[in-house]
């Protein structure tokens, strides 16, 4: 399988068309480590070059930061020769003690408070504030966001009540307008995959940890029930959130924390095989992902302008029919998991 960074797919039953690679910009919202301006533009810069045409952002991406960054470059650029996504379900609110304020998770980001709010004013009011911050009058589609209780615990019941009952009219109001042309749901979990994107009727899934090179349980659950609603995903986290590009040496992250040792143990086994065939462990990672019938694109992120060139020759890099034989054989990847054709 060869694909070129044009290339493009259907979003579900939607008029939507985006390319198979895009960019995800949680990285230039200071996610790990602080990036400086100047490493922010020219990574968007090497990204444009290359091709990409295709943008995801949110407002929790360094509390308004990777917005403002990612929405400054491309108001440069004519609308219609770029797709740009963003998230609702938060809205941004100055801090009651700005010199104090703790901006963790981000290593760096800037000084807002997060208030979620999946109800119809909060969506609304999330979308409104992100067309600010990104300095543009339309974005081409809507992710709800983190709807999870990893996040919300006791909260969770309550904000799903929110997105059913007011939530998701307004997303229905904004496509029914033209204001955007599909709407859908972030996804961090098997189980919000199976279960909490079934609660309302939406375009596509952005599946950041449930369907990895690492992780294939949602095969015939999460991703079969995608198929079976007619609805596309989109892969926000093809490294499974780093361990996929930097191997078992490097840092190890995985799932936004450190690779616990069967992980690590799983991650050994597929070098193994890519070392035997001479093939890249990030590109087949993000290959294995984009052989789903179901994805429509891929978006990992970057923080430098080299990460941004390396994904997309990761993208086009030939792997042999073998070596997708070989990890099923060993039980590296489930042996129903649909792979790229070999080159």
């Amino acid at each position: 399988m060869t694909l070129k960074v044009s290339a493009r797919r259907k979003v579900g039953r939607t008029a939507l068309e985006l390319p198979v690679f895009g960019f995800g910009s949680a990285h230039i919202g200071e996610l790990y480590g602080k990036v400086d301006e100047a490493d922010s533009q020219a990574t968007l810069n090497a990204a444009w070059d290359a091709g990409v045409r295709f943008y995801d952002t949110a407002p929790w991406y360094g509390r308004g930061l990777s917005e403002h960054r990612l929405g400054g470059f491309l108001r440069t650029k004519p609308r219609d020769a770029f797709q740009i996504t963003t998230k609702v379900g938060r809205t941004l609110h100055r801090p009651s003690d700005p010199r104090n304020f703790d901006r963790s998770p981000w290593a760096g980001g800037l000084n807002f408070e997060v208030n979620f709010d999946y109800s119809y004013d909060g969506v609304m009011r999330s979308y409104e504030q992100a067309l600010q911050r990104l300095a543009l009058d339309t974005v081409d589609a809507l992710v709800i966001h983190d709807l999870d209780a990893g996040f919300h615990q006791d909260k969770q019941a309550g904000y799903e009540k929110q997105l059913v009952s007011g939530g998701i009219k307004a997303l229905e109001e904004l496509k029914k307008s033209g204001d955007i042309l599909a709407y859908g749901m972030g996804i961090n979990t098997n189980d919000a995959l199976e279960n909490t994107s079934a609660l309302v009727d939406i375009d596509f899934c952005l599946v950041a940890m449930p369907y990895t090179l690492l992780d294939q349980e949602s095969l015939n659950r999460g991703m079969a029930n995608l198929a079976k609603r007619g609805m596309s995903a989109i892969i926000g986290a093809p490294f499974a959130s780093g361990i996929l590009v930097t191997g078992s040496k490097g840092p190890a992250h995985y799932a936004y924390g450190k690779a616990p040792p069967d992980i690590q143990t799983r991650v050994r086994g597929i070098e193994a095989v890519c070392a035997a065939y001479g093939v890249a462990l990030p590109a087949a990672a993000l290959q294995f992902v984009l052989a789903h019938p179901v994805v429509a694109s891929v978006i990992p992120g970057a923080a430098r302008p080299s990460e941004v060139i390396a994904n997309i020759a990761s993208l086009a890099a030939p792997i042999p029919a073998a070596f997708w034989s070989d990890l099923k054989s060993e039980g590296l990847i489930v042996k129903d998991a649909p792979v790229p054709a070999g080159s």
